[in-house]
C-alpha cells in the first residue's frame, strides 16, 4: 500500500509539491481552508500534468493514476494516517507556528512534520511541537514539477532518522535532496535574495529598466531569468518576507529591503500572481 502524505497549503508551491508526490506514486491529500483554492490548485495539477503528457514525459494512464491518487480536503483533521505532512502555506512566522501546532495535535505519532519555509528557522518552527525530532525544512524550488533542488533543513533537535527518511522521500520523487544547515534564509534565498534586492534598487535609482537588468543577468551571467522577472515569479510579497527574516536575523544592513519593493507590495503589485509587478501581465 502507497505511504499517505500530506499537503498543507494549495497555493502555487503546495499544488506543485502535491503534483509530484501523486506523480510518484504517493496517495496524496491536499488541505487549504478554501475549497477555491483547492479547485484552483488541483486544476493547475491538471494543466501542468496534461503538458507533461503532450511532452511525452508522462504517460496518460500514469496521468490518470496520479490524479486518481490526489484527493482534497477542507480540513487538517485530514493529516491523520500521513507518515510525511508537508506545510506550505504562506511565509508568515506566526501563521507557521499556529498550523504546527495544529498539526502536531493531530497527526500521527510516527509521522514526520516538513515545512516549505524558504527562510524561517526550522528550530523555532520545531520548538512549537512535542515532537522537535520529527520536524524539518523541505524547501522545493518553483516551479516544483521542473526543478530539480529540495533543500533539506535541519532544526537543532531534527533525528538522523527524520532526515535519511526525508532524503529518500525527495530521490524517490526524482529530486536532488541537498542539506544545509538551519540559518536564515538557508542557502538559495540568502544568496538570491541579496541580488534580487540589488537588482530592485538598481531600478529605485535609474541605472536601468527592468528589461535592461534582466538583460544584462541572462546575457551576462547566463541565467535563464533575469531577477526581476523571478522576483514577479515568486511574488514580491515573498520576496519582502523573506528580506526582513534576513535582516532580522542576521541584523546585516545588507539584507535591508529596498524602498522600491515595499511600494510595490504596499499597492497590491506583488507580480504574475496580481497581474502586475515589475513587468504587466
Amino acid at each position: 500500500m502507497a505511504e499517505r502524505i500530506a499537503v498543507v497549503g494549495a497555493g502555487q508551491m503546495g499544488n506543485g509539491i502535491a503534483h509530484v508526490f501523486a506523480q510518484g506514486g504517493f496517495d496524496v491529500v491536499m488541505i487549504d481552508v478554501a475549497q477555491a483554492a483547492l479547485d484552483k490548485g488541483r486544476a493547475t495539477i491538471e494543466k501542468n500534468m496534461a503538458r507533461q503528457v503532450e511532452k511525452q514525459s508522462l504517460t496518460d494512464a500514469d496521468r490518470t493514476a496520479a490524479l486518481g491518487r490526489l484527493t482534497l480536503s477542507t480540513s487538517t483533521d485530514a493529516v491523520a494516517g500521513a507518515a510525511l505532512v508537508v506545510e506550505a502555506a504562506t511565509e508568515n512566522r506566526d501563521l507557521k507556528f499556529r498550523i504546527f501546532e495544529e498539526l502536531d495535535a493531530k497527526a500521527g505519532a510516527g509521522a514526520i512534520l516538513a515545512t516549505n519555509t524558504s527562510s524561517i528557522s526550522i528550530t523555532e518552527i520545531a520548538a512549537r511541537t512535542k515532537r522537535p525530532e520529527a520536524v524539518i525544512g523541505m524547501h522545493f524550488m518553483n516551479p516544483v514539477p521542473v526543478m530539480k533542488l529540495v533543500e533539506i533543513i535541519r532544526g537543532l533537535a531534527t533525528s538522523d532518522e527524520t532526515t535519511q527518511r526525508v532524503v529518500a522521500w525527495s530521490t524517490t520523487l526524482g529530486k536532488v535532496p541537498v542539506e544545509v544547515n538551519d540559518f536564515p534564509g538557508f542557502v538559495a534565498n540568502r544568496i538570491l535574495m541579496p541580488m534580487i534586492n540589488e537588482a530592485i534598487y538598481c531600478v529605485h535609482e535609474s541605472v536601468g529598466t527592468p528589461a535592461a537588468i534582466d538583460q544584462v543577468m541572462k546575457l551576462g551571467m547566463n541565467h535563464p531569468m533575469g531577477p526581476l522577472a523571478l522576483a514577479d515569479l515568486i511574488g514580491l510579497d515573498t520576496c519582502l518576507a523573506i528580506l526582513e527574516v534576513l535582516h532580522d536575523g542576521l541584523g546585516d544592513p545588507k539584507y535591508r529591503p529596498c524602498p522600491l519593493l515595499r511600494k510595490y507590495v504596499a499597492a497590491g503589485w506583488l507580480g504574475r500572481k496580481s497581474g502586475r509587478g515589475f513587468y504587466t501581465y
